[in-house]
This record gives structure tokens, sequence and C-alpha cells, in this order.
């Protein structure tokens, strides 16, 4: 079998001619305007290698180059460029980058907006949105009230993850995290589990206080597809919050309610679980299975291969891209540009039978 062949990229052919990837942007959009010089041979040069690898411009990008200035913004919720490795947004922001490569737009990083009580905010007195021609907006939680405004505005943007509606459709690209979850019960139980345990806050609905609280919608997915699949094998969808408990006490807690196998919202919880279980003498996967729903959000060293699934983040940054262009080239609508992606499972080490 053959590998498959590369993408020729505008940064390609720029490379290959020696001129910058805007001249190459230029031929290919036949630009002859009086105060756009490029040298015949030059432009020779570029359409020679061009047909010389066969590359063909992107449709979309072909419309961006015609109505608008192909500056694509980046908003973080969230710092992206911490000092720890393995960042959770980095493979976001390379899917991101790597999507506006091959459409020939350039990235904007809005950083000049304000903090509001712990929270960056996207509108302000200098916000720069316009400066723009849509925005992708990163973060495990967005405000919804900057959401309905977008919205209600016309602004285009789409959010990398999947977002409720505000006052009307919000464009997103998202993780299926509720299929996924499910198939990690289905396998658990293939494997003999019947006690099973969400740990998390996605099953939660109030705080202690009685107010309303309001979860990410990544964790309401992964135990809307936990709690739909525990229902569908007829068990008691059981669940317990990891938060303001030390791993001793969620262990205790679990071992108590006779948990053969639990599902762990957040990867540090599971590395800190199975490390208080070894630490007692448990034996994992045979006391207890430890499945976690997705990639680290913050750092949790362990060399422990968890059985679970990981998030397709790459992916989803360089969709986002796409969906984001193809709204402001007016390809699709709000509406429509809704797309929920598969979340590779992993086997690991986690997972087994329980013991007798």
């Amino acid at each position: 079998m053959t590998a498959a062949r590369k993408r020729i990229t505008q940064q390609d052919i720029a490379r290959m001619t020696g001129v910058s990837q805007a001249t190459v942007s230029l031929v290919l959009n036949g630009r002859t305007d009086a105060d756009v010089r490029i040298a015949p041979e030059t432009r020779e040069r570029v359409l020679a290698a061009i047909r010389s690898t066969g590359y063909v411009a992107d449709p979309i990008a072909r419309r961006l180059a015609d109505r608008h200035n192909r500056i694509l913004g980046v908003f973080t919720y969230e710092p992206v460029f911490p000092a720890v490795t393995g960042d959770f947004f980095h493979p976001f922001l390379l899917g991101i980058e790597e999507s506006a490569e091959r459409l020939g737009c350039d990235l904007l990083l809005f950083t000049s907006a304000p903090v509001v009580d712990g929270r960056r905010r996207i509108f302000h007195q200098d916000n720069r949105l316009r400066l723009a021609d849509g925005c992708i907006l990163l973060g495990r939680s967005l405000d919804r009230d900057e959401l309905a405004r977008m919205v209600a505005e016309g602004q285009p943007f789409v959010s990398v993850g999947r977002r409720d509606d505000a006052g009307g459709p919000v464009p997103y690209v998202g993780a299926d995290y509720s299929a996924a979850t499910a198939a990690v019960v289905d396998r658990a139980v293939a494997a003999g589990h019947r006690e099973l345990c969400y740990l998390g806050e996605g099953g939660r609905t109030e705080s202690s206080g009685g107010a309303a609280v309001r979860v990410p919608e990544s964790f309401a997915d992964r135990f809307a597809g936990y709690r739909d699949a525990a229902v569908r094998h007829r068990l008691v969808p059981r669940r317990a919050r990891a938060a303001g408990r030390t791993p001793g006490a969620v262990l205790d807690l679990l071992i108590a309610d006779g948990v053969t196998a639990v599902l762990v919202e957040e990867f540090a919880d599971g590395v800190a679980l199975a490390a208080v279980a070894r630490e007692r003498g448990l034996d994992l996967p045979g006391d207890l299975s430890v499945l976690v729903l997705g990639d680290p959000t913050r750092p949790a060293p362990t060399d422990v291969d968890f059985s679970g699934y990981r998030i397709p983040r790459r992916e989803m940054g360089r969709q986002a891209t796409e969906v984001l262009t193809a709204l402001i080239a007016g390809e699709t609508t709000r509406a429509d540009a809704r797309r929920l992606l598969p979340c590779a499972p992993v086997e690991g080490v986690t997972l087994s039978a329980p013991r007798t």
C-alpha cells in the first residue's frame, strides 16, 4: 500500500519558487492591479510550480480572497501558552494553524481582553474583533452573555467545543463525548462490571447552597452518555464528586459502595485515584477499573496507560477553521455549522474483569 500523498500548500509553492506566500496567493487569484507588481518571470515560475505539483486552490479560500482580508481571530478564555509541557490547548492551536495555512489566511490572537471577575472578556471598550473576518473561540466554558451578543450582532464565529444555543444557534466543532462515554460503559459491562460510578461534575444541577449551577457542555455530555448507557444496561447511574474530597476519601466512598469500575471525568482525578489505590495495595484493574474520559486538562504526570478515549483536539481545530471560513464566505449558515467528531478509544491497561 502506498502512503497518502501530502497535500501541497501555498507555502510549499512559495518555498519551491523562492517567493513569499503572499505572492503565490496573488498569482493564484489573478491579481493584475497597478499597485500589485509581479515580474512576468516570477508569475510564470509560480504558475509552472502550480502545474507541476497539481496544486488546487481551496474554492472557499478563493471566495474569501474576493471579499475579505483573510485574517481569522482566535480568542481564548483561558491561557493557552502555560509553562508546562503537553498543554491541553496546544493540539487545537496546531489544527487551527494548519487549516489557516491551507486556506491562505493569517491568524490574529486577541490578547488585550481584560480579566473581569477572574475571566477574560471578549467585549470591552477597546475590543478589536472587527480587525478579523471572524473569530474562533477556545475555552472549557464560554460566557453565555457574550455568545448571545455575538449571535445577535451576526459576528462570524465558531466555538471549539459544543455549545448550547444562546439566543440562536451557536456554530461549533466539538467532540462527541456522549457517544464516546457510552462506548466506555459498554466496554466495562462487556468485561463483566455491573457496579459502575461516574466521578465528576457532569450530573450536578445544584450547588450545596441550592443555587443553580451550570457545568460545561463537555461535562454534561459525558454524564448524559454514561447515564443513558447505564439505563440501557439496566444499571443504576451512580455519580460521585471529586471536588472537595481528597483522593483517599473518594476511594473510600467507591469501595463502600461496592464500585468495581469508575469513569473519571477529569484525567488528573484518575491519576490521583490510581496513585492512592496503589499506595493502599489495591490491584488496578483487578480491584478497581479506572477509565478516563478524555485528555489531561491540567498537569497530571503518570506512568499508567489508562483505558478510555482521547479527544480529537487537532482535528477539531482544523475543522473549526474550515467552518469559520465557510461562514465568512456565505457557504453555510449558523444552524448548519455544527459538527461533532468521534473520539478515539484507548485500550489501555486499567480495565479488566472484576474480581469475584
